[in-house]
């Protein structure tokens, strides 16, 4: 059985539909609620870390001190017992800046409804497989990775936001966009101040109140993209035990091929 441990930053920022998918194949989850002091269990134990999004920036050490030992769990995770990683949001820039990336805010929040591009890489990876080139997502981020760790690979991108996929090594991954989101996700995450202050810098009050009515109508497609992905990433669990299917390492060039 996989067993699965979830970094959480936030109560209501959780794996979303994913946690219907793992319940579906009868998973085993142990959730950390990193901000509400529960401690890091023994890595060795769990075959699987995903670690979600939260209203705080990857350098805000001294307001959450918990930062500081999560990104020494997710170096050693990724670098030193090489099991399969799944960052979204937050835990998509964590992953760049415990391994030696770059995380950086961005000039303008992302929030809401936007489109993300495959790269070349993109369209070859395994978690992408049977996605079309260009995805709808949801977005909800005012803080973007500028430089990927040393092999690191850009799997999606727009306008707004250079790296919204990437892949380290060969499969730790991570997601800037939301594709867990279920019903309540909209509403629940507008009552966040840090939340909301984003939400209307970047769509105003009048995009802010219709956010939830726009979201509403994709969700079953958002869903199903979640449900590929689940899909895919669980055969990228089932090949890293084997060392099979699995893409190589990237060169260290391609690291700094990437910059916002």
């Amino acid at each position: 059985m996989t067993r699965i441990l979830v970094f959480q930053h936030l109560a209501v920022e959780h794996p979303g539909s994913f946690r219907d998918f793992w319940a579906e194949r009868g998973l085993e989850r142990t959730t950390v609620e990193l901000d509400a002091g529960e401690p890091i269990p023994q890595l060795e134990e769990f075959d699987m870390l995903a670690v979600m999004g939260g209203p705080m920036d990857v350098w805000e050490e001294d307001q959450h001190p918990w930062l500081v030992p999560e990104k020494a769990a997710i170096r050693r995770w990724v670098a030193e017992l090489r099991r399969p990683y799944l960052g979204v949001c937050l835990g998509h820039q964590l992953l760049a800046v415990a391994l030696g990336g770059e995380a950086r805010l961005m000039a303008r929040p992302e929030v809401g409804l936007a489109p993300v591009e495959l790269t070349d890489a993109g369209r070859e990876d395994p978690l992408f497989a049977g996605l079309p080139d260009r995805i709808e997502t949801f977005q909800w981020h005012g803080v973007e990775v500028t430089r990927l760790p040393e092999g690191g690979v850009a799997l999606a991108g727009n306008a707004a936001c250079t790296v919204q996929a990437m892949r380290v090594g060969p499969h730790a991954y991570g997601m800037q966009f939301h594709s867990e989101i279920v019903d309540e996700t909209v509403s629940d995450w507008r009552r966040i101040p840090e939340y909301w202050a984003s939400l209307i810098k970047a769509l105003g009050e009048d995009g802010a109140e219709g956010l939830d009515g726009l979201v509403s109508p994709r969700l079953p497609t958002f869903r199903e993209t979640a449900r590929r992905l689940d899909g895919n990433f669980a055969k990228i669990v089932a090949g890293s035990r084997t060392g099979s299917g699995q893409p190589e390492p990237s060169s260290p060039g391609q690291a700094d091929q990437v910059r916002a």
